[in-house]
């Protein structure tokens, strides 16, 4: 018996040329670049131009990491698109983009978990390449928010943007890409992040338009309550059934949505701020294209090398959420050899007992953080709440007296 793996080779990265900036948005709502970073660590966001589509930006990232995996679109074995926004409801964007690559009868289909989609679709590419079922596959989030936007509704148009990431997988005989994954959903808080109308329960109509109802609506503390938790849990719980200790991630990539988001989970880990890939200041939150346009760029930029250990970890509508632990390793060894399981080293079976230990250990002083965390919370949230209800107060009276003034 041998064990195949599926090693990353390509990646690509697309974003439009269009900056919407924190004092663009000043003109739009109600906000000031300020408040938008200080709240959210975003400073700009890429938007696509009217006619560009998720489908051509996925069409560009693709051809990138195509090229540098040296994979010819008619060599895939299948297509997996992630993605909330497809060109159509019907046909699918990964048949348009199979199409548009020139990859004819390659199997393709789309993938919807929301901001998390990628890291469904990493992880079904995996299991389909370590099944010995295909050899290659093409993994793309791309996501054109942009016009599902409310630009008078403070709570969404400051947050997302528009952009395509895209890997390429293929089959290995040596350990690597993912060693563990955890995927997860809750649905109970599907109306946490929402589109009310456009679909079968409440389908296009005056009334969807009237109501603004075909624009995204998203509940901001719901959403970074169980963001917070379930990225720290579910990073936990792959570190811990990856055998690794977390002294040997190398590297993590968040969602990019929320800069908080993203410091008080790393803060829970004990995570040094120096490894954590943070780049929502330039292209804010592009749903399922954000993990794997993070990805590209840390690797463009050497921040990932090979043999580290890294991990991916996400949340999303639905509300879903996702966590991998990878190992990077893009360069194909010049002739792989194939492990039996039988020949494993007793030394390495004993070493992964003891990593295991020390990942327990390690759960358990995140797990002690975080209610001591959580608990801070619940004394503080009243104490600011007050605050910021005094604040607005006087703010208020200061106009008062300013038009009395004026009178």
């Amino acid at each position: 018996m041998t064990l195949r793996y599926a090693r990353i080779t390509g990646w690509g990265r697309y974003v439009p040329a269009r900056r919407l900036t924190n004092y663009d948005l000043e003109q739009l709502v109600d906000t000031n670049d300020e408040w938008i970073t200080h709240n959210t660590g975003i400073r700009e966001r890429r938007i696509a131009e009217p006619q560009e589509t998720a489908v051509d930006m996925a069409l560009e990232a693709s051809r990138i990491a195509l090229e540098r995996a040296q994979v010819r679109p008619e060599d895939l074995n299948l297509i997996i698109f992630a993605t909330s926004t497809p060109d159509y409801f019907v046909p699918a964007a990964a048949s348009l983009l199979q199409d548009r690559l020139g990859a004819r009868g390659v199997p393709a289909f789309d993938l919807t978990a929301g901001c998390t989609g990628s890291i469904y679709a990493m992880v079904t590419a995996t299991q389909f390449i370590k099944t010995g079922m295909y050899e290659r596959v093409l993994v793309i989030g791309s996501e054109k928010v942009s016009p599902g936007i409310d630009y008078t509704d403070r709570n969404t148009a400051i947050m997302f943007g528009d952009g395509a990431g895209a890997v390429v997988f293929e089959a290995s005989n040596a350990p690597t890409g993912i060693l563990s994954f955890e995927l997860g959903s809750d649905g109970a808080l599907w109306d946490a992040l929402y589109c009310p109308g456009g679909g079968g329960a409440n389908p296009f109509s005056q009334k969807v338009l009237d109501n603004r109802e075909n624009y995204l609506r998203m509940d901001g503390k719901r959403v970074f309550k169980f963001a917070v938790k379930a990225m720290t849990r579910s990073i936990q719980n792959v570190v811990e059934s990856s055998g690794l200790p977390f002294s040997e991630i190398d590297f993590l990539i968040p969602h990019q949505s929320n800069l908080r988001i993203i410091e008080m989970t790393t803060h829970r880990l004990k995570m040094d701020p120096s490894k954590v890939m943070v780049n929502l200041d330039r292209y804010g939150n592009t749903s399922a294209a954000a993990i794997p346009i993070a990805l590209a760029e840390a690797a463009d930029q050497g921040r990932i090398k090979e043999g580290d250990h890294i991990v991916l970890a996400g949340f999303g509508s639905g509300m879903t959420w996702g966590s991998v632990v990878m190992h990077w390793e893009p360069t194909r060894p010049a002739e792989e050899q194939a492990i039996l399981v039988e020949n494993w080293p007793v030394r390495e079976a004993l070493q992964l007992q003891a990593n295991k230990m020390r990942a327990a250990v390690w759960s358990a002083q995140v797990t002690a953080r975080t209610k001591a965390q959580e608990a801070s919370m619940s004394v503080m949230l009243p104490f600011y709440t007050w605050q910021r209800k005094r604040r607005k107060a006087k703010e208020q009276q200061a106009v008062e007296d300013s038009g009395e003034q004026q009178g």
